[in-house]
């Protein structure tokens, strides 16, 4: 029995649908993970040099709930909301892909570093998961240099090997220790 055109169209009509949704989060997921190594080099060489003014107060602790570096989340969600919108009123899908992934790595960011390294919501203050005991020696690392210069770990997601050994480490004599 041969096939109606017009369901032709509509199998087409699918795939291509089904294809732009796969590159859709492909260029999402991609565009997370390449959101580590922005982040690396804005942290190392734009708010660790011209923008230290803004980034400051986060190593020198000053009294109060919000910081200066705080102006980051609203620098890195602009292009983030743009991408968005502009891809939305253009129907350019990978604009939207990008911004997308953009914001998810906000979100990542914002629930690493914001609520379990530095704990400003109390949400997850006694976890035990080695992942979050690696980054948060690796930003404690960060952390003891109080100016913009000899700085290491720059990154959020992903934890040099050393700060895993530390980790590691620790467990081992933790675990040495209980059995004396």
């Amino acid at each position: 029995m041969p096939s109606c055109p017009m369901q032709n169209k509509v199998l087409v009509f699918k795939k291509k649908c089904v294809m732009i949704w796969l590159f859709f989060i492909l260029v999402l997921v991609g565009t997370f993970f390449v959101m580590e190594g922005v982040t690396w080099l804005t942290h190392r060489y734009v708010m660790h040099g011209f923008l230290w003014y803004l980034h400051r107060d986060h190593h020198q602790k000053e009294p109060g709930f919000f910081e200066k570096n705080d102006w980051f989340f609203v620098i890195f969600a602009i292009p983030s909301i743009c991408l968005i919108g502009f891809g939305t009123a253009n129907s350019v899908w990978w604009m939207q892909a990008i911004g997308f992934g953009i914001m998810a790595y906000g979100i990542a960011y914002f629930l690493v570093h914001d609520v379990i390294i530095h704990q400003r919501f109390k949400w997850f203050s006694r976890s035990n998961n080695s992942y979050i005991r690696a980054i948060r020696w690796a930003h404690k690392m960060h952390h003891k240099h109080l100016d913009r210069h000899h700085g290491e770990s720059f990154g959020m997601l992903l934890v040099h090997k050393r700060y895993w050994q530390k980790i590691r480490t620790d467990a081992a004599r933790r675990i040495e220790a209980s059995k004396s």
